[in-house]
Order: C-alpha cells, then sequence, then structure tokens
C-alpha cells in the first residue's frame, strides 16, 4: 500500500492552456506536508477475475470511467506493455482490471488538495504493483493528467511544476527544489474553514478566470514567472521572510484573479479574512515576518511559519482557537507559548474572530509516497477490507 500526504501551494497554479492535458499557464511551487497529519492510503490490485475497473474512496464507489481516470489508466497500462514486452517472464497483468481502494483523512474538494494527492497515491500504487522502473519525475507526467497539482504530491519536501513549453506536455512536468531534510524547520498550521464540497470547481473555475479576467494574463505573464524564480531561490536559502512574503502575495493574486473572474469566484469567506488580518497583525507586532498565509481553492488557511517563531504563531492561534481539536501536548506546548505584548488583543472581538473554523491541524513539511505493509483490499473477494 501506498502513503502519500497533502500539499498546499506556495506559488499558485490557477489556469490551463490545455484543459485535456492538464497543461498550466504558468509554474508552480508546493510544500509537501507529513503523512501523519494529512494523508492519502492507497492499495491497488489487479485480476483476470475482476469484470471492471473499480475505484473506492473512504467506503464509497467512484466512477474511473472518466476521460481523465482512463487517460491516467491508459498511460501506466502502456508501460506496464512495455516491461512485460522486454521480460517474456513476467506475468501479463497489464490487460487485467484494476480495483483500487483509498482512504484519506482530509475533506474532498474542499480547497486542501485532496484530489491531487488521492490521483498521486493511485498512480504511485498502479505503478508499484506494476513494478515500473519509472522516476518520479516521468510519473509526474501521467499524474497530473489526472489532477494538475498531482504531479508534485509524488515528491516530498519543496516541489516545483515546470509548466514546460511543448504541445505535448512531454516538459511539463514535476522536480524537486530541495527535500525535507533541507529545510526541516518549517512547520504549517492548517484551519479547516469548511468541509463542505466548493462551489465553483478548480477545473471550471480556471476555465472561467482564462476567459474572463483581464488580470489574469498580467499575472501569468509578468507576475509569476518572476516570482517563480525567487521562490525557489528563498527556499534554497532558507529565507523565511521572503518565502512568506511571496507566499501571501501569490495568494492575494490569486484571489484577486478569481474575483476578477466573471461572474467572479469567492472562494475566501469572512473567516478567511479574519485570518489574514491575524497574521498581518502578528507580523507587525514581532516587527519581523514570522508567518505566512495561502490559501488555495477554498475558504480553509494554510499558515507557514519556523520552529523559532512558533510560540508567537501557535499561541496567537491558540488564544482565538483553543476549543477546537487539535491542540495535543504533542504538537502544541502552553508553557512556552506567548502573544506579543504589542498585539492589538485588545481591538479584536474574540467572539467574533473564533468562530468559523470547525478544527485545526498542526503539521509539518513532509516526506513523499511511502510504501507500508497495510493493505486495504481484501485479497479473497478483491473488495473493500
Amino acid at each position: 500500500m501506498l502513503t502519500i500526504s497533502g500539499s498546499a501551494h506556495t506559488l499558485k497554479y490557477w489556469g490551463k492552456r490545455d484543459k485535456d492535458l492538464n497543461l498550466p499557464t504558468n509554474s508552480s511551487i508546493s510544500v509537501t506536508l507529513d503523512q501523519s497529519d494529512l494523508r492519502t492510503l492507497t492499495t491497488a490490485s489487479c485480476s483476470s477475475k475482476f469484470e471492471s475497473d473499480r475505484l473506492w474512496i473512504n467506503g464509497t464507489t467512484y466512477s474511473l470511467d472518466t476521460p481523465r481516470s482512463k487517460q491516467v489508466l491508459a498511460d501506466l497500462r502502456s508501460l506496464r506493455e512495455e516491461v512485460e514486452a522486454k521480460d517474456s517472464s513476467l506475468p501479463k497483468i497489464s490487460h487485467f482490471p484494476l480495483h483500487i481502494v483509498s482512504e484519506n483523512n482530509f475533506p474532498t474538494a474542499a480547497g486542501l488538495a485532496s484530489s491531487a494527492a488521492g490521483f498521486a497515491a493511485l498512480i504511485s500504487a498502479v505503478a508499484n504493483l506494476y513494478k515500473l522502473p519509472t522516476d518520479a519525475s516521468e510519473l509526474s507526467k501521467i499524474a497530473r493528467k489526472g489532477s494538475g497539482s498531482a504531479c508534485r504530491s509524488l515528491f516530498g519536501g519543496y516541489v516545483a511544476w515546470e509548466m514546460g513549453e511543448l504541445e505535448n506536455g512531454e516538459d511539463s512536468k514535476a522536480v524537486l527544489v530541495a527535500d525535507k531534510k533541507h529545510w526541516p524547520d518549517m512547520k504549517a498550521a492548517i484551519l479547516v474553514v469548511s468541509d463542505m464540497k466548493k462551489d465553483v470547481p478548480s477545473t471550471s473555475g480556471m476555465q472561467l478566470t482564462v476567459h474572463t479576467s483581464d488580470l489574469f494574463q498580467y499575472r501569468i505573464t509578468e507576475v509569476v514567472p518572476k516570482r517563480f524564480i525567487e521562490m525557489k531561490d528563498a527556499i534554497l536559502k532558507k529565507d523565511f521572510p521572503k518565502f512568506a512574503e511571496l507566499t501571501m502575495k501569490d495568494s492575494n493574486s490569486f484571489h484577486s484573479v478569481c474575483l476578477d473572474s466573471y461572474p467572479p469566484i469567492f472562494y475566501l469567506n469572512d473567516t478567511s479574512k479574519r485570518i489574514i488580518k491575524l497574521i498581518n497583525l502578528l507580523n507587525e507586532s514581532v516587527g519581523e515576518t514570522v508567518a505566512a498565509y495561502t490559501f488555495d481553492a477554498g475558504p480553509n488557511a494554510v499558515i507557514y511559519y519556523e520552529q523559532k517563531n512558533e510560540k508567537y504563531v501557535l499561541g496567537l492561534l491558540h488564544h482565538f482557537f483553543n476549543h477546537l481539536d487539535g491542540w495535543s501536548e504533542e504538537k502544541f506546548d502552553s508553557k512556552t507559548s506567548s502573544i506579543p505584548e504589542s498585539y492589538p488583543l485588545s481591538a479584536l472581538d474574540k467572539d467574533v474572530y473564533s468562530q468559523g473554523v470547525s478544527r485545526i491541524i498542526l503539521t509539518q513539511v513532509g516526506e513523499g509516497p511511502t510504501q507500508t505493509d497495510d493493505v486495504l483490499i481484501d485479497l479473497a473477494t478483491g473488495l473493500p477490507k
């Protein structure tokens, strides 16, 4: 079985130049989060006795008879056929129907990269079943066709998705910027504002923005290319203030083009906006940038910070959200946490600012796909256990 964690963008992917191949209009960067906190577990099995390809996610059956799923599985089967052609002793399993079972512990389609992790886990599990001698960057080209952001989930640490230039997408792939060990002090607090499915799915939202936003072309031609270089440099130099500035600016820019779409797309809500204010006031009070907010296509906030500034970041968040689950002693030390004396708590209505968040997840930068001994499929029946 394969385990894959979720990720959060620092430089957003939004917009496609080819919707069939999932080719993006700009390069992007994300941070893979720890599997112990956000993860997808997936088992893949194949048999001549299975009647058709089937997928179960958290106990619910989902169709694999979609253009994206069919293309992904066709690509994986084609690679397996190549392996079988080179070694006649191998079992001919490339045309056997597949049964795939996944379990994840974070909201599906709520803006927390669940579909990305899910497709990445599916592809990794099938590739492992097929024993494909393919590196992560090559597999990322297949993952991209299923879910654009999935290509980055095949790596741990800090990952770039290079948009590429070729029409066939062969140079549009994920590459490692730096692994977890390079900058292990990066932490993240996820404030789950909504577990609900998004009003506007990412795919249709992207196309609406591409076709109607006047700001969009400026973002992809002038803003993001420069930011992409600067973000990679900030990660390699472990320059948190620069990383934070770019992360927050890009989140703002992304939601600006969503708002500039016609009709406008609202992924942020009032709770999201209050979280932005909390973080901006924290940085002002400390006198330096110690925390960075970012929001993907949904209202949920990811707050990045370094271990050395955890006392301020978690001190502030705990003041407002201590009623939520997630504050385990392992993750949070109330004795060492504090709020800067200059923070204007008296100007903020705690009853108002404490509302709208359903749970908090304290996590950190994590590893890429990991094999486990657990199996989610009953091998005797081919059905979920």
